[in-house]
Order: structure tokens, then sequence, then C-alpha cells
């Protein structure tokens, strides 16, 4: 017979076993990551997104934190102001001299399960046309070159624009499928929050589309375009690329505006109020708290208006609107088929500097790399990615419509939404 005593002390040995068993299981499962990045220092795109997989970040009302290890890094600059060090100093893991290096953890092998690739910030040539070439190419080449010496491959994210060149961003996902890596790509905007949380119910069949931003070309025209994107690609067919690209800048704006219509050469007014209508930064007259302003009070807010009005090949009709002096946030509305009043909501940014966007873009990175499946289609990069360099191309070709028959890019959007709620 068994004493109740050495009974109960039994049962807590192999409790504490069993939880030693889990926690060393647990541990065994930890996935080790790289992060390759232009530049580490304080609000940079490195310190945004690589410290969530250091720290952890709040989801649904608790700290997560990630069962992923950042064990090294390739750091292109480091300027005084670099952070890299210290955070290596801090959470113990190395940089490696080479993008090889660190994905090997300065072995001969691959030795990591994800790779994070960061090619934004930094001092980069500009080119003729207003784009500053971020090397996001160049190393994304060298972690294939890894991949391909190795014999295995492992989940890979970028983070905005795949590459300032069409071909190459073209070559990036197209190495992604030939290779057979799980690869994703893109801005925090198509899964940050939304007011309201609404989304185009999917299959929809959708006329004209409007997104009012702020910020500077070549670099929030991209976040626009993905705000844009992620709603359009869920309509009726699917996406199937855009055929022209028509960028207009300063006075071109308030002209194209004022015929009222997009067949007109501007846009919709009632999809342009209805983002301004979402706006919570609409800019006001001295004295007033909530007042629409008028066309005057535009031309005198805003200094230096852009817009990108495009086409998609089956019929949409597009409008991308930088109205800096007017906004401060990112603005969506598009006409439905049939509908009376436009469908509209704002892509909702939480302030610096614990920008939270960021993470509910490495919840989605996350995922990918603890299932080793993307959640979207890095397609939707690829298309916004020909989209802003379309742009500053026919800016700099005096404002003049081109056509973009290299942007048939074809892919079908999940069904679920991706962004957040809670």
């Amino acid at each position: 017979m068994i004493h109740r005593r050495a009974f109960l002390k039994a049962a807590s040995i192999a409790a504490v076993g069993t939880a030693l068993i889990g926690r060393a299981a647990t541990q065994t499962r930890r996935k080790k990551l790289a992060v390759v990045t232009t530049l580490w220092n304080y609000r940079s795109h490195a310190w945004h997104m690589a410290e969530r997989f250091l720290v952890g970040y709040p989801l649904r009302g608790r700290w997560h934190r990630p069962d992923i290890d950042v064990v090294s890094a390739y750091v292109d600059q480091t300027p005084e102001n670099d952070l890299s060090r210290k955070r290596a100093s801090e959470f113990g893991f190395k940089i490696y001299p080479s993008v090889a290096e660190a994905l090997r953890c300065g072995g001969s092998k691959l030795a990591v399960d994800a790779v994070l690739l960061i090619g934004e910030h930094g001092n980069y040539p500009i080119n003729e046309i207003g784009q500053r070439q971020y090397p996001r190419y160049e190393l994304f080449k060298q972690i294939v070159d890894v991949f391909r010496q190795d014999g295995r491959t492992t989940p890979v994210f970028n983070d905005k624009h795949l590459s300032w060149k069409w071909e190459w961003a073209k070559e990036m996902a197209e190495t992604s499928r030939a290779l057979k890596f799980p690869f994703l790509a893109g801005s925090s905007l198509p899964v940050t929050w939304r007011m309201p949380a609404i989304d185009l119910p999917y299959g929809a069949e959708v006329e004209e589309i409007v997104c009012v931003a702020h910020g500077p070309v070549d670099i929030y025209d991209f976040h626009a375009l993905e705000t844009m994107q992620c709603v359009a690609e869920r309509r009726r067919g699917g996406e199937t690329g855009v055929a022209m690209m028509h960028a207009l800048r300063g006075p071109s704006v308030w002209d194209a505006m004022n015929t009222g219509s997009w067949n007109g050469g501007g846009w919709n007014p009632k999809l342009f109020e209805a983002c301004l209508s979402r706006s919570q930064t609409l800019t006001q007259p001295e004295s007033f708290s909530h007042r629409y302003p008028t066309s005057e009070q535009m031309r005198q807010f805003v200094k230096d208006p852009v817009a990108y009005r495009f086409a998609y090949r089956d019929g949409l009709k597009a409008t991308m609107l930088l109205m800096n002096g007017l906004v401060d946030d990112f603005n969506f509305a598009a006409r439905l088929k049939g509908a009376g009043t436009p469908l509209s909501t704002m892509f909702h940014l939480p302030p610096n500097p614990n920008v939270v966007y960021s993470a509910a873009l490495m919840s989605k990175v996350e995922e990918m790399f603890m299932t080793g499946k993307a959640p979207y289609a890095v397609e939707r990069t690829l298309l916004t990615s020909g989209l802003v360099a379309a742009g500053l191309q026919s800016l700099a070709l005096g404002q003049k419509r081109i056509e973009t028959p290299h942007l048939a890019v074809r892919y079908r959007a999940p069904r679920e939404s991706q962004f957040w709620r809670s």
C-alpha cells in the first residue's frame, strides 16, 4: 500500500519533471533569427521591427514574446548613433561582417530558421528620378546565395519595397517561387487598425478608389499605395495588374481636382470628401475645431500636392494623393458598383515612439516564421513597388502619362482580412 505522503511526493516530482521536459521541449523549438539591415539606430526600421523579436510586443491585451531568438545580425552602416552593438551586448547575439557569416552564425552552413531583411534608412545614393537606392536587392541576393550553396532555405521578410528597380523586384519574387521559400514583404499599413474596422466585401465589384495621405514621394507614396492595394486586391476577379500611370504635382493637381471626375482628368469628389471625413488630423483655419476646407483653403494648406492617377487592367480607376499640410494620416474610400455611399475608413497609426503598427506587421512576420506560410501574397508588394517607380518616372517625364504593361501582376488575396481588430 502506498503511503499518502509518499504518493504526493512522487506526484510532485513527476509534475516538476514534466514541467522541465516541457520547458526543454519549448526551448528546443525556439527558432533562430538573423537580422540583415542597412542601419540600426533610434526610430529606424530595424529599431521598429527587429527589436520586437528581442523584447516582444503588445498583442490583444497581453505582452507577447515570440518563440524566436535573434542570434545574429549584419548591419551595413554603423554611424555614431548606431544601436546594434548595444543591443547585441544586451541580448547576446553576434554581429558579423558579412551577410553569409550572419546566416551561418560564423560556421560553414546555414544556421538560422528565418531572416529579417530591412533595407530602409542609411546613406545611399539617389538616382535621377528621386529614388533612394537602398540595397534590398543586393542583400537579398547574398541571402539567396547562402540558400543555394547550402542546399536549404528559410522564410524571409523584406521591409517595404522589394527594390527601387522593377526588374530586380520581379526577380526577387520569382526567386522565392523558384527556390520555394516563404517570402513576405511590404508595409505596416495593410495590417494596422482601421477606423471603422471594415474591409471590402470579398469579390465585390469596385469602380473607383481614392487614398488621401501625407509624406514624401519614394517613401510614403509606397505606404499609401499599399493602403489602396490591400483593399483593391479583394475585388471581383482578383488582381490582374495596372495598365497605366499618370502622376501630377503642384498646380496640375488643383487643375485635375477642378475637373470633378476621373474621365475629366481628376477623381471622384465624393470619394475625396469621404477620405477627408475619415481623417482625424484634418487641418483647420484659425479658431475652428472641425470644418471642411474650401478649395482655396486647401491650396493655402498644401504647398506641394502630389497625385498618382492609375488605371488597373480590369478597368478599376485609382488616385493616390499626398496632401502634406491638409492631413497627417492615411484615408481610403471606394465606390462600389450599385452602392449609394462610398466605403471608407482611416488606417490608424499609433504615435511614436511606441509605433504599435510595427507590432501588427511583425505579428504577421512571426506567423510566417513559425508556420512556414506567408499570410498574404508577396505579389502585392511587387505591384506597389512597380507603382512607386512608375509614379516617379511619370513625374520625371514632365507629368506624362505612361503605359505600364510590365505591371500585369496577377494574384489572389486571402479571403480572411489581415488587419488588426483587437
